[in-house]
């Protein structure tokens, strides 16, 4: 045990010691094999020595600083911001391995029951479930389109710009197109940008000239653009509306769904309006429906984080000219979050679900809708391994855990009491997310809602399968690699090893 400890306090040394001594740095090829060697060494021998959940974590930890220490052997992005994304990552990770190593000390000398461990979980799983029962019903509330008396004239409307990117669509474009020009809206424009398609979207964009649909040539990326952002910028330069209404070739609207939302918008005197769309896919898609769960199920005011999709989204043209346009997030997955956040601000942003009367829909498949959750993923959690491991176990634990201790328990292991904690648990977990699935996915049956464990180590596999993809593969949108603008990858630095 001595020398297993040893040697993980030697190699955790050297790791911190590379990022900060700049001759250490200097030698990283020859000094990265020893700290993996000995990390490996040290966290497996501690887990063999001494097998348990707290010695399992610090295991789990090392094989993200493992993950962490072979980004530098990458060499993927510049080397200031390797070695400062290296050095912040480290830090956390080894402070959290600290912070086991001294909950491992209370375990051996405090705190010898093991059932007082479970009981506590039990009870924090419990408040996890109710924290976020609650948040589901309060956003229930709030993201339910109201009902409003006002009604406008056709001339007191505000005129609005439908925009959308195309790259290589088929019949999805021409469907969309079509529901977009079937609406009753009187100031209506809809314009198309063909994103250099090598397929005949632009002859399918052009065949709706006559109904009016504008076409624009879309342009090479720039490097440090995401091709989607500049895609959108050329659009908000080329709409001419008050307001512009941004919106995927995933998208159906009922013939009245452009009027309510701009109704609700006026009504709400807001500056920016998010919908989220009817999931139409028959098939369960565990991707989207643990996406519709994060953003509704979330107490998002806690984190100042207010729920948002790409799907459908309208804004103001002035506020988002005056939030900096998309120039100021050129390269993010997700530039309408930052808008929504400057909106949030002066408390000119809604967020609602869409409903049967609303008539919004999505009919992206079950395959687009997991290659955009790998995409959006890893952006979402800010490009950090140490958040990916807090997120990854915070779900473990508080999520998945109490119905996997609540089978355990039914051979009376932790006691009848702990049980029915983990029970009362499961209970609103599996509610919540039922009410979830029937409000924003209804093409699903009731059978999907005990999925929802299940549904927990997809979305913690994936995340970690995104995280993976960006930092040493690839992760294509359209056919183009976005890691080059998201992460800011140098394409030619050699590998370090």
């Amino acid at each position: 045990m001595t020398v297993v400890l040893f040697v993980l306090l030697n190699a955790t040394l050297l790791e911190l010691g590379l990022d900060l001594i700049p001759s250490l740095w200097t030698y990283r090829q020859y000094i990265v094999p020893i700290i993996i060697v000995g990390i490996s060494f040290g966290s497996g021998g501690l887990f063999a020595a001494k097998p348990g959940i707290v010695t399992g974590l610090i295991l789990l930890i090392s094989a993200y600083r493992l993950f962490n220490i072979l980004r530098i052997t990458e060499n993927r992005i510049n080397e200031h911001h390797l070695r400062r994304a290296t050095r912040v990552t480290s830090y956390w990770l080894v402070s959290l391995q600290i912070s086991l190593f001294g909950l491992w000390w209370l375990a051996e000398h405090v705190l010898t029951h093991t059932r007082s461990w479970i009981v506590a979980l039990a009870v924090l799983q419990l408040l996890t479930a109710i924290v976020l029962a609650a948040s589901t019903c309060r956003q229930f509330i709030k993201t339910r389109p109201m009902t409003t008396k006002k009604t406008f004239a056709d001339r007191d409307l505000p005129s609005i710009t439908v925009v959308i990117p195309a790259r290589n669509e088929d019949q999805q474009l021409e469907d969309c197109l079509q529901s977009v020009l079937g609406s009753d809206y009187p100031k209506l424009e809809v314009i198309v940008l063909d994103d250099c398609s090598q397929d005949r979207t632009s002859q399918i964009i052009k065949n709706f000239a006559h109904d009016g649909v504008r076409f624009i040539p879309g342009e090479a990326p720039k490097n440090d653009w995401l091709a989607k952002n500049q895609a959108y910028e050329q659009l908000a330069k080329e709409a001419s509306g008050d307001l512009i209404l941004f919106c995927g070739v995933d998208v159906r609207f009922a013939p009245q769904s452009i009027r309510e939302i701009v109704t609700l918008l006026i009504a709400k005197h807001k500056q920016m309006l998010c919908v989220m769309p009817l999931n139409d896919e028959p098939k369960l898609s565990f991707a989207q429906s643990i996406r519709y769960y994060w953003e509704i199920a979330l107490p998002r005011r806690m984190f100042n984080r207010p729920p948002i999709l790409s799907s459908c989204w309208l804004i103001e043209a002035g506020f988002l000219h005056a939030s900096g346009g998309f120039a100021a997030v050129s390269n993010s997955i997700m530039p309408e979050a930052y808008f929504a956040r400057c909106a949030v601000k002066v408390d000119t942003y809604t967020f609602m679900r869409s409903t049967a009367n609303l008539g919004v829909a999505s009919v992206k498949t079950t395959a687009e809708q997991r290659e955009t959750a790998i995409r959006v993923r890893y952006p979402q959690v800010h490009r950090s391994p140490e958040l990916v491991l807090l997120v990854a176990a915070a779900e473990l634990l508080l999520l998945f855990a109490p119905y996997l201790l609540m089978v355990v328990g039914f051979w009376n292991v932790f006691g009848i009491a702990t049980e029915v904690l983990f029970i009362l648990s499961c209970t609103i977990l599996t509610v919540t997310y039922r009410s979830i699935m029937s409000t924003t996915s209804p093409m699903n049956r009731w059978y999907v809602s005990p999925l929802f464990p299940v549904t927990v180590l997809f979305d913690i596999g994936l995340l970690n399968y995104s995280m993976s993809k960006y930092e040493f593969s690839t992760v294509e949108w359209k056919g183009r690699n976005v890691c080059i603008p998201v992460m800011q990858i140098a394409p030619h630095l050699p590998k370090i090893l």
